[in-house]
Parts: structure tokens; sequence; C-alpha cells
């Protein structure tokens, strides 16, 4: 399966680097407006697939997305300083603008896969311009989130993450929800599995995890600059999803409302997620007050959508 990836910078090139190890496609094409970048990004990774898998990485412009079965938009501009959160939506959205028909035109059949953040709004520009079905164009949303809160709470009880069944809802940001309502493990609850092991999820444990979720993002990027191996993983396992059809759930953004007196905006719950994007959306059980937090997150969604007119 070939895949498109617009944007050589860290995520980008770092997806890239993960489907290649992972065998995720078998042609994985570079595009960026840095030529010279996305050329050597390539080249880099190419010379680690004789010790992986037979994928062939190489850069062209967007007419080398030709035949793509999934095109990830991991381009856009880095906010500058004194910047404010709308100048930056603005400058991105004018990326996206210019974008988006080129990718169309070169792969008019390629799921679109949105990683720019804030990728929710992001998410909801790409659907618009685009005029693809909603279900084509997948924005990560909060899948690192999700893996986030799993990995911790895998920590704390001492068992795979892989084995825990939670998820975090809403945007991909300050106002993500997670939800503690409804997590199993091994067809349990996971307040009920933590007792039956002695490792109960005190107040405190549980405002440990919500901070190391919540904030993973500050303290990563105050320690080395930006996040991107955790996107990295969660955007190819998103292609994995689409190259096999999986019809698995995962926490991605797609146009939606959590109530019918609030507009349609771009926001993750779980989303089953297979060969032509994503087929529906499954929602957790939700406490009123996990309810009310996500209608909250909803509305901090949509108000810079609608002052951008997306």
């Amino acid at each position: 399966m070939k895949v498109g990836i617009v944007g050589a910078g860290f995520v980008g090139s770092t997806a890239a680097y993960t489907m290649a190890l992972e065998g995720a496609a078998s042609n994985i094409v570079l595009v960026d407006i840095d030529e010279k970048l996305a050329s050597a990004q390539a080249e880099d990774i190419l010379h680690a697939t004789p010790h992986a898998h037979a994928t062939r990485v190489h850069s062209g412009d967007y007419s080398a997305l030709d035949s793509a079965r999934v095109v990830i938009l991991a381009c856009g501009v880095g906010q500058k300083e004194g910047e404010s959160r709308m100048e930056l939506l603005g400058r991105n959205a004018k990326v996206f603008e210019d974008a988006i028909p080129k990718v169309v035109k070169a792969a008019p059949d390629a799921v679109l896969v949105v990683a720019t953040n804030p990728v929710d709004i992001i998410t909801q520009i790409t659907t618009k311009i685009s005029g693809l079905p909603a279900g084509r164009v997948i924005g990560s949303g909060t899948i690192l989130d999700t893996a986030r809160f799993r990995s911790m709470m895998g920590s704390h009880l001492g068992i795979s993450s892989r084995s825990i069944h939670a998820y975090v809802v809403g945007e991909h940001g300050p106002t993500e929800v997670l939800v503690w309502s409804s997590p199993h493990v091994g067809g349990v609850s996971l307040a009920e599995f933590a007792k039956q092991i002695d490792r109960p999820l005190s107040d405190d444990i549980r405002s440990y995890i919500d901070d190391g979720v919540r904030n993973a993002a500050s303290r990563i990027i105050d320690g080395k600059g930006a996040t991107y191996y955790g996107i990295g993983g969660g955007l190819s396992r998103i292609v994995r999803a689409i190259r096999d059809d999986e019809g698995v759930l995962l926490t991605v953004s797609s146009l939606g409302n959590c109530h019918e007196d609030l507009e349609e905006v771009c926001f993750s719950v779980p989303r089953i997620v297979g060969g032509q994007g994503i087929v529906s959306e499954v929602w957790p059980a939700l406490s009123e007050n996990e309810h009310q937090a996500l209608c909250k997150s909803v509305s901090a969604i949509a108000e810079p959508s609608r002052e951008l007119g997306y």
C-alpha cells in the first residue's frame, strides 16, 4: 500500500520511520515545501529498511502522491513568539487551503489523516476544503492521549496497557476528557480490577494520572522541544487499520456533536476505522459530569472554527 506524507518535519518523518519499521506500507512518499529536507528524510529512513521490511521510501512533489491510499497531513507552521492561537490557526488554515486541493487532485481516492495541531480544527478545515465524505478525513485526535492514559494505568496496575480498554474523548487539548466511569480490564471494571490486585485507584492516583496525561506534551516539549514518537506510532496504527480493513476502535477526530443543541464540529470519540476510513462511532458510557465536560470540550473547539469561517 502506498502512503503519502505531506510535511517532512519531526511528526511526518517519525510517522514514515515507524511505518517503515512496522511494514505498515510498501511505498512511502514524503512531500515538503523544503524539497531538500524531504529528500534527506526519505534517504535516511530508506537506509533502515534492510533491517526491517522491504519498504520503498522516496520524496517528490504533490504529483508523487498519485495512487496513494492514505495521505498523512503533517504540514503547517509553528507558533511565533507573541502570536495568538487564532493568528496561528489563520496561518495554518492558509497552508491547508493551498495544500488540500493539490492532495485531492493527485490522490482523489485517498483517506486523509490529519496530524497538524490544533488537530480538531484543522481536521474540520480539511473536511470542508476537500469536499470528501467526513469518514475519509481522519484527525489523529486523542489517539495519543488515549495511549498516554492506558500506558499510565498499565504502569500503576503492573499490566500491559494493551489489556486496558479506556478512552480520552473530546478535544486534543486542555479540555480533553479522561473517561473514568467505564474503563475495563479482563471483563471487569477498572476499579474492580484494581481492587482485586490490591492496587486501588485512589483520588491521588487518579489525579496523578490525569496530570500525567493532560500535561504530557508540555513536559516533553520542555525537555526536548517537540513531541513526535508517540504520535508517529499513532499515525502508523491508523494506517494499518486502513490497510487491513480492521474495523478497529480508535479515538480519532471527525465531524459529530455531543448534543442536539450544539453545532457539528470535529472531536474525538471511539470510532471504527476500516479500509475506507471511519465506518461509524461508538459512544462509551459517560457519567453526567463526563458528558457535560465533553460538551464543554466540543464548544471550545467550535468557537475558533466559527471565527475562521469553518
